[in-house]
């Protein structure tokens, strides 16, 4: 059997919308690397935070923009992230990285680096990579072999996020869920958008394996059609 050509898909969508699930288990079943773009930009949260750098002053954030070094782990069974060799696939899941990740990622120098890094792993990854964020297939790889845009309603979102984080309300997440999604929607550079040439799907009535089922569907089509 021949090896399959290598597909690059490109996963976008706000949070809680079952994107981080479905692309690992979808690499996984597929034999594809893994990227999440949302935990480097956490990862270069939880360094700003780390070092003192003001997050209220995007200038101190772009001055410091080139300074962590950020190593992203490409498997999906356990996808690694660390910084200046330190393991922080923990630390950047807190409340705190979560309520400033939207302030640092909208500062274009950080954008750029990290959007930068995304592309030089993408372009390695022999197989093929499923790569999951906010502006893949808008700005990160618009040339992704195939695009897909997930979305659920406010409510299936903020109850799936509020069943993650451990505590919380489901209502203080749905509102907290709509703030961000304000913020990286309407933020200059590369905002959260649907590009184009993406396939929506709504996961609002879909369990987790069905989601799943539909996007493989979708890249083995996409792969047989090439």
């Amino acid at each position: 059997m021949e090896s399959a050509t290598p597909v690059i898909v490109a996963i976008d969508g706000p949070a809680g919308t079952g994107k981080s699930s479905t692309s690992k288990a979808v690499a996984a079943q597929l034999g594809l690397s893994y990227l999440d773009t949302g935990a480097q930009y956490r990862a270069i949260t939880w360094w700003m935070v780390s070092n003192g750098i003001d997050i209220d002053d995007p200038s101190a954030i772009a001055a410091a923009a080139g300074k962590p070094e950020i190593v992203s782990g490409t498997d999906p069974q356990g996808p690694a992230i660390t910084v200046d060799g330190v393991d922080v696939a923990g630390p950047i899941r807190t409340q705190e990285v979560s309520s400033k990740v939207s302030a640092v990622s909208a500062v274009p120098e950080v954008r750029a680096r990290i959007t930068e890094l995304q592309r030089s792993i993408a372009a390695s990854a022999e197989q093929g990579i499923v790569v999951e964020g906010r502006d893949i297939g808008t700005t990160v790889l618009p040339d992704a072999d195939l695009k897909i845009f997930l979305t659920a309603s406010p409510e299936a979102r903020a109850a799936r996020r509020s069943g993650e984080l451990k505590g919380s309300d489901v209502h203080s997440t749905r509102e907290a869920l709509i703030k961000r999604d304000a913020a990286d929607s309407s933020r200059k550079t590369s905002p959260l958008a649907k590009a184009d040439d993406a396939v929506e799907v709504d996961t609002t009535e879909l369990t987790l394996a069905q989601v799943i089922e539909c996007v493989v569907t979708l890249v083995e089509e996409k792969r047989a059609g090439k």
